[in-house]
């Protein structure tokens, strides 16, 4: 009896992103403004947005490498893949507001809700699930995909640093689209985009930011998640 099962596909056969356009909402802060950096360095059109056009056009000049400032709604709406970087306190208000503007894009959320207090960092659990399922209630034209959490801010904006070593988890509910968010990650020398899940997952891989701190603190160092066996 011949079987009907498709082919079986090679998980590191990615796709040529190179003419993608990427947007960084929240791009003046320090995640989002070092993720602009290395995918800028590495030949990617970047562009940054800030709720003020002048502060993302400032730090889009310190940046350098072709990297445009923007407002946030002509960031999205210019760019094929939207990275969310936004303070968690406002997420959902800023993907709300740019509804319209992220309608058909591939929205990558890297956003970790986090609470501080007294014994330091701990997770929040949004009534979505995560920081990832809240994108994908709010934006139901847009294909969210959930990466970019455990990356050091500090290693990320330091030129001096040529290859950050640390794999990114990308979860998402299309294989597809997944696979592009892997191949812009696998763009930074030193990381992999590895496929980890459906976003129903993405609460633990959120709160394991948390841990990363404490491992952070207690060792002086910037330390990101490495899986074997691959």
């Amino acid at each position: 009896m011949t079987s009907h099962k498709p082919a079986a596909t090679d998980p590191w056969d990615l796709p040529d992103v190179s003419g993608l356009a990427v947007g960084v909402l929240g791009g003046t802060g320090d995640q989002g403004r070092g993720l602009a950096y290395r995918l800028a360095v590495a030949g990617q059109r970047v562009s940054i947005g800030s709720r003020a056009a002048e502060r993302a056009v400032a730090a889009a000049e310190e940046i350098g490498h072709g990297v445009r400032g923007l407002d946030n709604a002509t960031c999205a709406r210019e760019s094929d893949v939207v990275i969310v970087a936004v303070p968690w306190e406002g997420h959902a208000a800023t993907l709300t507001s740019l509804r319209a503007e992220l309608a058909g894009k591939l929205v990558v959320d890297c956003v970790n809700p986090l609470g501080f207090d007294k014994k330091g960092p701990h997770p929040l659990v949004p009534d979505e699930g995560s920081a990832a399922e809240q994108a994908a209630a709010l934006l139901p034209e847009s294909r969210v995909t959930a990466a970019f959490h455990h990356l050091s801010a500090v290693l990320l904006q330091d030129p001096a640093v040529e290859k950050i070593e640390t794999d990114v988890m990308v979860l998402g509910e299309d294989r597809a689209d997944c696979a592009t968010v892997q191949a812009l990650a696998g763009l930074i020398p030193g990381m992999r985009g590895i496929f980890s899940g459906r976003l129903r997952n993405a609460h633990q891989v959120e709160a394991l930011t948390a841990n990363l701190i404490a491992v952070n603190r207690r060792y002086k160092t910037h330390a990101g998640v490495r899986l074997t066996g691959l």
